[in-house]
């Protein structure tokens, strides 16, 4: 059975992860300890103490802080609702894995999650914030990016009164022409306006066009989570623009 040691034999090392980070590594190790489908955290302490036929990593006056390490992490589990009570025992402390931990025992799963859990959902425009952030939480970033363009593409053409037949980078064109496009602001210079017209059928035709005619997959959360929030500034800017 692996331990902690094994997996992270410098105590410095361990020492530097945060709490979500050496996450990671405790999810995995728990789920190889599982007793009839629960683990307590006491599964643990022989990974911080010598035995006779292993020697622990850890030097004996670096122990407590590895522990405390460890405990950070178990409470991040916890507190993430990725280990959860065993409702049916009478022991405090056991735990299982959720449904949701289950799916995160791979290392790319797990850091993927991390990611979206440090997404800023408060920054998102109200039209994409439930939806596309829950998108990106649950693992799913080449969803959450074509709603979050296709959500600009329906706002365009509603606060351009289109039709729905007018979609794509066309649309976008026509609503920021820059000689008589009912978004473009008229105040601004016109390479200004011709600048933002490109810039909505760019983000379009980058971001939204691929994803509506063929498989994209998009492998980098934090590449996703840039793409929405460009989504989130142009909804803002269509808001700006939007006449009453």
């Amino acid at each position: 059975m692996s331990t902690l040691g094994s997996m992270i034999p410098g105590v410095e090392v361990l020492l530097r992860l945060a709490p979500e980070e050496l996450a990671s590594t405790v999810l995995r190790l728990a789920a190889q300890r599982l007793q009839n489908g629960s683990v307590h955290p006491t599964a643990f302490t022989s990974d911080f103490q010598d035995r006779v036929d292993m020697q622990c990593p850890y030097p004996a006056h670096k122990r407590a802080d590895a522990e405390a390490a460890f405990a950070e992490a178990w409470n991040w589990l916890c507190v993430q609702g990725l280990l959860v009570p065993k409702i049916e025992s009478t022991v405090s402390g056991w735990v299982r894995l959720s449904r949701r931990a289950e799916t995160l025992l791979d290392e790319t799963a797990f850091r993927t999650y991390v990611g979206s859990l440090e997404f800023p959902k408060a920054l998102l425009h109200p039209a994409i914030r439930e939806e596309v952030w829950l998108d990106i939480v649950r693992g799913d970033p080449g969803t959450a990016v074509f709603k979050a363009f296709r959500a600009v593409e329906i706002a365009v053409r509603a606060a351009g009164k289109y039709l729905d037949k007018e979609v794509g980078m066309d649309l976008m064109r026509q609503a920021f022409n820059v000689n008589n496009g009912p978004l473009s602001d008229m105040t601004k210079p016109a390479g200004e306006r011709e600048s933002r017209a490109h810039l909505f059928a760019g983000a379009i035709g980058c971001f939204k066009n691929p994803v509506s005619h063929r498989e994209v997959t998009i492998d980098d959360i934090r590449e996703a989570q840039e793409q929405v929030m460009l989504a989130s500034l142009l909804l803002r800017i269509v808001d700006s623009r939007s006449k009453p």
